[in-house]
Order: structure tokens, then C-alpha cells, then sequence
């Protein structure tokens, strides 16, 4: 592809510096471009250390099923380890994206540092060319005039011949004598600053070429560093999931050994006050032995009413049946 940027750059122009103009412009914006990118680079460092200073922050001072116990306890205690080894990565990511951006001002300076070397000789070229243009256009403008003069000079000769006096000839001859001298002079000024111009020329466009392929070589050289620049970012984000999702992983481990009846028999274990139940209360005894004898006084009742001394009897029944009704109708029971 050598000289394949040439190919465009060129004008009828001699003095021209549209084409080269565009390739510098082209350059020069591409090195903007890297410096967006080394910019990028940087801003996307600073979120990644702020966002792993925040993970560990979170994973540090925030409770988090502190009062956990067992299996559960220790699958909490994995999460929270592995949410800060996850913010460590995005921390080590982030000086690593510094270590990429010093990379690529490395390269860009570099190529800056060069490419100004060979924009020096091409502006000494264009500068010595232009001024030798402008000396060979006086020079061509100075024997064009003195053409023009011997003209003048012979035309008056022919036109005055037998016109004036012997003296006055000898005026015009010695005129048109001293334009063709002149003509003469112009004339081998005005060849020399072709040469000259031709051989500046000839430099010139050899240097041209030559910049332009060392331009374009550096063309190329950026595109493909800025490209397996890019890639690697990329990359490295990727690897950056691809880390994460194995400390995601641990946990996901850690939560398979969490079994519900052991962390419900740990508990139990640690917090158990006694296996025995109370008995029955004193009021529920009571109303047992009550409701016993509610029964057979109901019965003796029955009974009295065939006895000799019925109203007595009768009498001694109703006063425990009401001590009875009373026992159970009283707040106490409750």
C-alpha cells in the first residue's frame, strides 16, 4: 500500500498545499480521536474505583442478616466476603484502565513526536519552494519586459531609419544594443530560476512522496493500535464478569450447603429453655372434682324425693347445688 495516500493529495497548483493540508487535518484529527479515547479511558476508571470503593463500603458497615445463625449465617457471611472481592476487582480494573490510557498518550505522543520531524522538512520544502516560485515568476516577468524592450528598441530603429539624424540613430542603435544585452541577462536569470525551480520541484515531490507514505504508514499503525485498544477494553470488561461470576459462584456454593432443618435444630439447641409441659391447672382440677359432685348431688336429688325426711334432704341439696352453681359462675374460674 506504499504510496496509496498519494494517489488523492495531488494539484495542477504548483504551490498548492490543499492536498497535504487535508492529510495533516486528517492526522491531527486522529490523534484527537486517541485522546478522546485516553479520556474515556480515565473517566471509566474513576466510576469503576467508585463504584468498588462503594461495593466494599456496602459489603463493611451494612448489616446484613447479621443475627443469622448456622448454615444461613455462614452462607451471609460468603456473600459479603465475595461482594467485596468483587469490589476490589472493579478497583483493580480501574488502575488497569489508567495503565491503558498512559499506553495509548504514549503511543499518541510518539507518533507526534515523529510525524513533527517530517513536517519540518515539508515546511522548509514548501517554503523554499513557494520563494523560488515567486523569484522564477519575477524573473519570467523581468525578460517578458525586456522582450517587450528590444521590441520597442528595434521597432524604433526600422520606423526612424531615414527619419532622423546620424547622431539620433546611433541613440536608437545603442538602445536597442543595451535591451538586447539586458534581454540577454533576464534571459539567463530567468532559464537559471527555471532549473533552480525544477530541481526545488523535483525535491519537493520526492519528499512529498515520502511523507505521505510515512504518513500513511502511521495511519495505518494508529487505526490498528486504536482498534486492539478497543478490543481489549473490551476484553478486559468481559473478564471483569467473567471474575465476578465466580465469586458469584461461591456464593451460589455456599447458599447449596444451607439446610433449613439443621438451622431450625441449631436454635432449637441454642435457645431451648425445657422439654416438659405444665399440668393441668388448679382451676381446671377444681372444676373436674365440681362437676363430680354436681352430678351426685342430681342424683340424690332423684332419690330424696322416695325418703321419709324428703324436705330436709331437699333443703341440704339445694344449699350445695347453689354453693355449686356459685363456684362455677364465679370470676375465679376464669
Amino acid at each position: 500500500r506504499a504510496g496509496g495516500l498519494c494517489r488523492g493529495v495531488w494539484s495542477t497548483d504548483l504551490t498548492s498545499t490543499v492536498g497535504y493540508d487535508s492529510i495533516i487535518q486528517h492526522l491531527n484529527d486522529g490523534r484527537k480521536n486517541c485522546k478522546e479515547f485516553e479520556d474515556f479511558l480515565k473517566e471509566r476508571a474513576i466510576i469503576e474505583e467508585k463504584y468498588g470503593k462503594e461495593l466494599i463500603n456496602l459489603s463493611k458497615k451494612k448489616p446484613c442478616g447479621q443475627t443469622e445463625l448456622n448454615t444461613l449465617k455462614r452462607s451471609l457471611d460468603v456473600f459479603k466476603q465475595q461482594i467485596d472481592n468483587v469490589g476490589q476487582g472493579h478497583i483493580q480494573l480501574a488502575q488497569t484502565l489508567r495503565e491503558e490510557a498512559k499506553k495509548m498518550e504514549d503511543f499518541r505522543e510518539k507518533q507526534k513526536l515523529h510525524r513533527k520531524k517530517i513536517e519540518l522538512i515539508m515546511e522548509a520544502i514548501h517554503k523554499n519552494r513557494n520563494l523560488q516560485y515567486k523569484k522564477t515568476m519575477e524573473a519570467k516577468r523581468l525578460y517578458e519586459q525586456r522582450c517587450r524592450d528590444k521590441d520597442e528598441a528595434e521597432q524604433a530603429v526600422h520606423r526612424n531609419a531615414n527619419l532622423v539624424t546620424q547622431k539620433q540613430q546611433e541613440k536608437l542603435f545603442l538602445k536597442l544594443a543595451q535591451t538586447k544585452s539586458a534581454l540577454e541577462d533576464t534571459d539567463r536569470s530567468y532559464q537559471q530560476s527555471v532549473t533552480t525551480m525544477e530541481k526545488i520541484r523535483d525535491e519537493w515531490q520526492n519528499e512529498h512522496i515520502k511523507a505521505c507514505e510515512f504518513f500513511e504508514t502511521q495511519e495505518c499503525e494508529r487505526i490498528n493500535y486504536f482498534r486492539n485498544a478497543l478490543w481489549l477494553h473490551v476484553n478486559q470488561l468481559s473478564l471483569g464478569c467473567v471474575q465476578n461470576d465466580e465469586k458469584y459462584e461461591e456464593i451460589r456454593r455456599s447458599l447449596e450447603m444451607c439446610s433449613i432443618e439443621k438451622d431450625v435444630d441449631f436454635f432449637v439447641n441454642l435457645r431451648k429453655t425445657g422439654s416438659l409441659a405444665p399440668g393441668k391447672s388448679l382451676v381446671e382440677s377444681q372444676k373436674v372434682v365440681l362437676t363430680a359432685l354436681y352430678s351426685s348431688w342430681s342424683w340424690l336429688l332423684w332419690s330424696a324425693s322416695f325418703c321419709a325426711k324428703k324436705t330436709l334432704i331437699l333443703h341440704f341439696i339445694h344449699c350445695l347445688a347453689a354453693l355449686v352453681s356459685a363456684t362455677f359462675d364465679s370470676p375465679w374460674r376464669s
